[in-house]
């Protein structure tokens, strides 16, 4: 197939192009910033403003463009997460439109934000009403931007991921205190994290390449969340490392303002729909996730 996808120079997106090469597929990344990467014989980069019909067919579109969370979220911030989302996806839906042999799929990113946060409510793709906070806004908006795709007669996904667990993005970060010999549970440690590796990041977006009968919404996240206090505790044993530092919450909202709510807050998010249709995990279980990225 011939592969189109917006943030293909990012943590996931770097990670799919690979994968999509070596099963011999051709990857055309928009860039902003074409000029700064190498082509090679399987991966092209191009910008928004490059002509479709100088594009071979494209057979999907795959967009994991929008600004990182991380950070103070300033009114500038908030801003910055919310108009590169939307305007990546109406950019991306734009240049769908123009081609006169449409994609057979469009994969948007998204995230388990949608659902907002609870300590008591599992959340499945059947859950339809997003949450009441700033990110599950943007995420709404975000998906309902992309559905302008399936009135192009284009099959539309939104994957919604949870915490992506690798050697790079936010992993990284979360094992700073641990090799400090600080680690220890933030707030109550009662706040659930979904998680997931990024090996099956990159395998369920393949998955629904691949599958026409997925469609809407589907949780890129393991089968197992963890509690914070649980997840911090493994990260500890993984590492070798002590866990005894309880971080305050207020401590992190004074640090990183209304972003904290992703470190605080959390939601207990399953698989559903991909479990359904019979994705086979390949980390379904934290420790050997863990244990994964140390090597």
């Amino acid at each position: 197939m011939n592969i189109l996808i917006a943030g293909g120079t990012g943590f996931v997106g770097r990670h799919l192009t690979e994968a999509l090469t070596r099963k011999g597929h051709a990857v055309y990344i928009v860039s902003r910033s074409p000029d700064k990467h190498t082509n090679t014989m399987m991966v092209s980069f191009i910008n928004y403003d490059n002509p479709v019909d100088k594009l071979p067919i494209i057979h999907a579109v795959i967009n994991l463009a929008g600004d990182s969370l991380f950070g103070y979220w300033t009114k500038a911030k908030k801003a910055a997460i919310h108009k590169s989302r939307i305007n990546t996806t109406q950019n991306v839906i734009h240049m769908m439109g123009q081609m006169e042999q449409k994609p057979d799929v469009f994969i948007n990113g998204s995230a388990v934000g949608f659902y907002g946060t609870s300590q008591k409510m599992i959340f499945t793709e059947a859950t339809d009403q997003p949450g009441d906070d700033f990110l599950a806004g943007v995420v709404h908006e975000w998906e309902e931007t992309a559905k302008q795709a399936e009135q192009l007669g284009i099959r539309t996904v939104y994957t919604r991921f949870g915490i992506v667990l690798g050697q790079e993005g936010s992993l990284p970060l979360m094992k700073l205190p641990v090799r400090l010999f600080a680690g220890g549970k933030i707030g109550s440690g009662d706040q659930w994290l979904s998680w997931v590796h990024i090996d099956d990041v990159v395998g369920m977006i393949q998955f629904c390449l691949e599958n026409t009968s997925i469609n809407g919404p589907i949780n890129v996240t393991a089968p197992n969340p963890k509690r914070n206090k649980d997840f911090s505790s493994t990260l500890a044993h993984v590492m070798r490392r002590p866990y005894w530092l309880p971080t305050p919450a207020p401590a992190i909202r004074t640090i990183l303002g209304d972003m904290s709510m992703l470190i605080t807050h959390g939601q207990y998010v399953l698989p559903s729909k991909a479990e359904i249709h019979g994705y086979h995990f390949s980390y379904p279980h934290l420790e050997e996730a863990l244990r994964e990225t140390e090597a």
